[in-house]
């Protein structure tokens, strides 16, 4: 079985040093460019199973190199990193379809769990459609799929952070919880459906909305949840999923409702509106 193949593209040596450790002891073959046109040509000459780039760099930036692998190899999977992490970059990653966006510094074993997630999800170029990408508000519909929601998990992620880490670890938490369900529950997994996640950022607030195509449901029929659970007896749900035959959780609407400021249901329960203010 051959080595997957890796290009790294950044001008600092010590991220090619870092991420070659980090990868050491997998059977990845890492390429080395150390500007955007050098990088451009690696990828002209052959497919990479993944591409990694820095965004500012000689030669061209690495967004303007996401594009470009665009249009002469749609698939490549293309993941960008960056110390200038602002909203706008992280948008024009996503509407460049980049696989995944993370920051400088980074954790090696961190960075490695993302790249094993990379190579091992296939058929992914359309999970992630971008209806509207302004730094202000990001409308996208995804595919319902598990490993969809581990990509934009990253993204909610690196949009948070001009919270402070605990609060940027709460709102990833909320909105990852939220997601499932509404993947798991509102589409039942089905990969031909899509839900749809719009985020806005007011001068006071982060907004997220979240729609699935299901029913929806009642906070009255939802006996397998931790929320409905009487007082006496804050662990009944966990055997009423058991004899179910549904997963162990149902904490998610009650552990949201403790990480963010507002949670707000649609009548019909199938869109979910979550609200953290700005300090």
């Amino acid at each position: 079985m051959s080595a997957h193949t890796l290009l790294v593209v950044d001008d600092e040596v010590a991220i090619h040093e870092l991420l070659a450790s980090a990868l050491g002891r997998t059977d990845w073959k890492i390429h080395n460019a150390y500007d955007g046109l050098e990088g451009l040509a690696c990828v002209q000459a052959r497919p990479y199973d993944l591409v990694l780039t820095d965004i500012h760099m000689p030669g061209i930036d690495g967004l303007e190199l996401l594009r470009r692998i665009r249009e002469i190899r749609p698939e490549a999977k293309v993941m960008v990193m960056t110390a200038d992490n602002t909203p706008d970059n992280i948008v024009r990653a996503i509407r460049e379809q980049a696989f995944s966006y993370f920051s400088k510094p980074f954790s090696p074993d961190a960075v490695a769990d993302l790249i094993a997630q990379a190579v091992n999800t296939d058929h992914w170029e359309d999970d992630i459609e971008v209806l509207s990408a302004a730094p202000q508000w990001v409308s996208l519909r995804l595919r319902c799929k598990m490993e969809t929601a581990d990509r934009l998990m990253q993204f909610v992620r690196e949009m948070g952070m001009n919270f402070p880490p605990a609060e940027r670890d709460n709102i990833a938490a909320a909105f990852r919880e939220l997601l499932m369900n509404a993947i798991e529950h509102g589409c039942g997994s089905d990969p031909s459906k899509r839900v749809q996640v719009t985020y806005v950022h007011s001068s006071r607030a982060i907004v997220y909305l979240i729609q699935d195509p299901g029913a929806g449901f009642s906070f009255d029929a939802i006996e397998h949840a931790a929320i409905a659970n009487p007082p006496d007896d804050p662990a009944r749900h966990l055997e009423l999923r058991a004899e179910k035959g549904v997963r162990p959780g149902g904490f998610g609407i009650l552990l949201t409702r403790n990480l963010v400021d507002e949670l707000i249901y649609n009548e019909k329960g199938n869109e979910v509106l979550f609200i953290k203010y700005l300090k």
